[in-house]
């Protein structure tokens, strides 16, 4: 097809992702970027096998690979020492696994190619009217217009201030629970191979990811979190640091505390809001929403930056290999990715209150039921699907193929 003019809104992990995509076929590709300096926001996170392969079609993943940290499981326990959680991606495939990742380092690698693959990067360009979008015209906040595009791509996160000039419609309410979140050095590999958890009832959720390199080339990096309900973030972070690092993290898990040793303040902590996001349709007319723009969920499956990378190579590939008009083969990529993005908002959705909430029935329908079950064969098979990113209707196209 004839190379295309395309606009991408937001620098983040889809909308680079969707910008390197498109700029290696061809098209001539300008991503706006609200900030004056580029930055990747939160910790660490997990690059499930789709995210893999999407970054494989990027001709990145022995990048991130190399950077990032190997995870075998996702292990889970309560206060009293249950195991709650216990997938392992060996049970998928042999040999498979995640790759525990900074987020500074994953922005870093897909921020480094866009240059070299002559996407155009404009800084300080807030964007914050859409005009024709059957042939967008994308003005920002100084008053400069860009375009017209073929194409715009709204990449610009769970918060998006562009939703809804596409989807007048859409709703994108914060979950009741966040998180903050830090990183650490563990050089002694404590905590290797896995994505470990630790619950009490469903009021408190801390968790620690390996991660490799850090975003100044640290190593041995792991990511602590530890979840709060929003409404008690800023009290959370105005609190003593010492005291809650001794009596609450160190009371629910001594090694995770043990991480934090020496620090003295909340220094190097980010918040985290996580938003359920609903918009029917992705599109009008030649605008898309795009990653957690357009399908935001709640963290419990960790999956956001796996299907914005997805979401971005298999765009690139149906734009190239669909010769009808340009919304037309957006309507149809939509379409198809739909069938996988909706199964992991819905389930997302439906396992937070099991594990962020307060009282004791949520707790106790997660230890009782959902827990007992998930160590049946076929069930077990099914949470392995969800933890793998691969629990989708229909097949992956070739791009994405784990």
């Amino acid at each position: 097809m004839s190379p295309l003019r395309v606009g991408v809104v937001g620098c983040g992990v889809g909308g680079m992702a969707a910008a390197l995509a498109l700029a290696r076929r061809g098209h001539r590709v300008t991503l706006l970027e609200a900030f004056a300096a580029p930055r990747p926001l939160g910790s660490g996170l997990l690059l499930q096998p789709t995210g893999l392969a999407a970054l494989r079609a990027l001709q990145l993943d022995e990048a991130i690979r190399e950077a990032g940290a190997r995870v075998d499981r996702l292990e889970g326990k309560d206060t009293r020492g249950r195991r709650v959680m216990d997938l392992g991606y060996g049970d998928w495939r042999p040999g498979a696994h995640g790759v525990g990742i900074h987020r500074a380092v994953l922005f870093d690698t897909l921020h480094d190619q866009l240059a070299p693959a002559g996407v155009e990067v404009v800084t300080d360009a807030r964007i914050v009217r859409i005009e024709n979008p059957a042939r967008p015209v994308l003005h920002d906040q100084q008053g400069r217009s860009f375009g017209p595009f073929d194409l715009a791509i709204i990449g610009d996160g769970s918060a998006s201030s562009l939703r809804t000039a596409i989807r007048p419609g859409a709703r994108a309410p914060v979950y009741p629970w966040g998180a903050v979140w830090t990183n650490a050095s563990d050089p002694e590999g404590r905590f290797a191979g896995a994505l470990r958890q630790v619950y009490h009832r469903a009021e408190v959720m801390s968790g620690v990811l390996p991660v490799g390199r850090g975003a100044k080339g640290e190593t041995n990096q792991v990511s602590l979190f530890w979840s709060v309900p929003v409404k008690d973030l800023d009290a959370f972070l105005a609190g003593d640091f010492e005291t809650w690092r001794r009596e609450r993290l160190g009371a629910l898990w001594p090694e995770a505390a043990a991480l934090l040793e020496g620090r003295e303040a909340w220094e190097g902590f980010s918040r985290a809001l996580y938003r359920d996001v609903s918009v029917g349709r992705w599109n009008r007319d030649a605008c898309v929403l795009i990653g957690d723009a357009a399908h935001g969920t709640s963290p419990q499956l960790g999956q956001g930056a796996n299907l914005a990378l997805v979401d971005a190579v298999e765009l690139a590939a149906r734009l190239d290999r669909d010769h009808r008009p340009t919304a037309v083969a957006v309507r149809a990529w939509q379409d198809d990715r739909r069938r996988h993005t909706g199964i992991y908002q819905l389930v997302s959705k439906a396992l937070t209150p099991l594990f962020q909430a307060h009282g004791a029935f949520w707790p106790c329908m997660r230890d009782w039921f959902f827990t007992p079950m998930s160590r049946w064969p076929g069930l077990k098979q099914l949470g392995v699907l969800l933890l793998t990113g691969t629990l989708r209707l229909g097949r992956f196209p070739p791009e994405t193929k784990p």
